[in-house]
């Protein structure tokens, strides 16, 4: 089989304006439906971004000329939606986090094994330019050998700005699990498998209010801790301190940093896909570290997906490492609920780092 591999979108929310677009430009790709809860919405994303058609999630499934279900939907409906999508025998990348329990996350990856289909999931910050040079420079020995890491990313909550925030405070969200996925998806690319935690978290205010947008000044409550501060112990030995809050108003993010036994390196942001590093030596010294090689923002690991599926090879944003860094997640939830040391039971082989010259919007399929 040669030409695009079929692509169907559900959820027509305000994270499928960063996807379509580039789905739309990349060529190993073609999205052929967009469906949604809400037809309307659908209907007017769909004319937005040149998407053919749009419909129901019904109507999508049905169609033999997708290949691939990207899900956008909440969090809460991550795993129903991956599986509905599986049953249908279409392969599924869906937004993070992988589930909201282990329970939910080895069902889904349960059914994509029976299936014989793929189950990935974002973030696939992890393919762009920003992370990949710093994995090469690491692995080059830039630094000896990774020892420590730093992570921290505290702001005051998203309910300034985004207009229905509530889900970003319901089970399966919070800082931890909003944002953990970016930071921690990082820190497993870089030390590998993590196998215990130890933690603590706060939960500021009981009830937050909308401040922005056509419901702003709506009282909503907070269901799971604003504030998760813990350390993570690597099978390779390293640590990383890891630190997620919504109840901050100094605000400091995007922070991701290694040392090693011959140096340290200063990462951009987890959450973006490029950005540059700084490397400081023994000495005291820094030089910048330019990312190098192409970088598509959201939808990157679509395409990945789409020529690991042709090539018959594992793909890199894999539902494993999804499900591994869900279940460092849920130990920390647990750690900082219970204040004990929690064992990660699973484990994950990091992929292969993407070639230089590695791009998602050529042709190759």
């Amino acid at each position: 089989m040669s030409g695009p591999v079929g692509v169907g979108v559900i959820g027509a929310g305000v994270i499928s304006t960063q996807y379509l677009p580039n789905l739309r430009d990349a060529a190993d790709v073609d999205v052929r439906m967009l469906a949604d809860l809400d037809a309307d919405r659908a209907a007017a994303r769909a004319a937005e971004f040149g998407v053919p058609e749009s419909g129901t999630v019904e109507q999508l499934l049905a169609r033999d000329d997708i290949d691939i279900v990207v899900n956008l939907t909440i969090p809460a409906a991550h795993v129903p939606v991956g599986i509905a999508a599986i049953a249908a025998g279409k392969h599924v990348f869906s937004e993070k986090p992988f589930g909201l329990d282990r329970d939910s996350g080895r069902e889904l990856l349960a059914a994509a094994d029976a299936a014989g289909l793929r189950a990935a999931c974002a973030p696939d910050t992890i393919l762009g330019a920003g992370l990949q040079t710093a994995r090469r420079l690491i692995e080059s020995g830039a630094i000896g050998t990774p020892l420590t890491g730093l992570s921290l990313f505290q702001v005051a909550g998203p309910e300034s700005w985004h207009p229905s925030p509530e889900f970003l405070y319901a089970r399966g969200g919070g800082p931890l699990f909003d944002m953990g996925p970016y930071y921690l998806s990082w820190l497993v690319q870089l030390f590998g498998p993590a196998t215990r935690v130890i933690a603590r978290g706060s939960r500021s205010r009981a009830e937050r209010i909308i401040g922005s947008g056509p419901r702003e000044g709506t009282v909503f409550p907070v269901e799971v801790p604003t504030h998760v501060a813990g350390i993570v112990d690597f099978a390779s030995g390293a640590s990383a301190q890891v630190t997620f809050s919504f109840q901050s108003p100094l605000e400091r993010a995007g922070v991701l940093e290694v040392s090693g036994t011959e140096g340290a390196l200063v990462l951009p942001d987890p959450n973006n896909f490029d950005g540059d590093s700084t490397l400081w030596r023994g000495s005291g010294e820094s030089a910048p570290v330019p990312s190098t090689g192409a970088t598509m923002t959201r939808g990157h690991g679509v395409v990945e997906l789409a020529r690991a599926i042709r090539a018959g090879r594992p793909e890199r944003a894999s539902g494993l490492l999804a499900f591994h860094v869900l279940d460092l997640m849920c130990a920390l939830e647990e750690s900082a609920a219970h204040g004990e040391a929690v064992d990660i039971p699973s484990t994950v082989e990091v992929p292969p780092a993407l070639p230089e010259d590695w791009d998602p919007f050529a042709a190759t399929l």
